[in-house]
């Protein structure tokens, strides 16, 4: 399973920041969404929730029937981006769009746009408009990561 969230792109300062929030002791995950709402400038607890289920994909906290808590693995940034790229939804698929020569969220949302599941686009009338957000977002995260480079408006994989 691969998760499809995709919060705004924040810095590893940030992450670090939010996974030190989730206790060690599993916790609800209203518990969860409201300690990372204290411990960043995280204010909206849907937003906050989001974050919560990225931290999970990257293996940085883990769900269990109890709830949520922080694993005691702490990975370098090269283990987050390997994460990033095999647990989160199109991902791998955006990064081989930029390397083809789709540099912007415009035409990387283009070069994925059929990838998008066809339940997604049935449900939600603004699925376009969402889903290219979520595009950018990825590709912001994947610089975080440093396996792309934003040069002015383009994207290019990092050498």
């Amino acid at each position: 399973m691969r998760y499809k969230v995709a919060p705004p792109a924040r810095s590893l300062d940030f992450l670090r920041t939010a996974r030190g929030a989730i206790p060690l002791v599993p916790d609800g995950a209203a518990d969860c969404c409201l300690a990372i709402q204290r411990a960043t400038d995280v204010s909206e607890r849907e937003r906050a929730r989001e974050y919560l289920t990225f931290l999970q994909a990257l293996g940085l906290v883990a769900e269990t029937d109890r709830g949520y808590h922080r694993t005691r693995a702490d990975p370098d940034r090269d283990a987050l981006a390997t994460a990033y790229r095999e647990e989160v939804f199109l991902v791998a698929e955006l990064h081989e769009a930029v390397e083809g020569g789709a540099d912007s969220p415009a035409t990387a949302f283009e070069a994925v746009r059929e990838r998008v599941p066809r339940w997604e686009r049935e449900r939600d009338p603004e699925w376009e408009r969402n889903w290219r957000a979520r595009v950018e977002n990825l590709l912001g995260w994947a610089v975080v990561f440093g396996s792309l480079v934003r040069a002015d408006d383009r994207f290019v994989p990092s050498q």
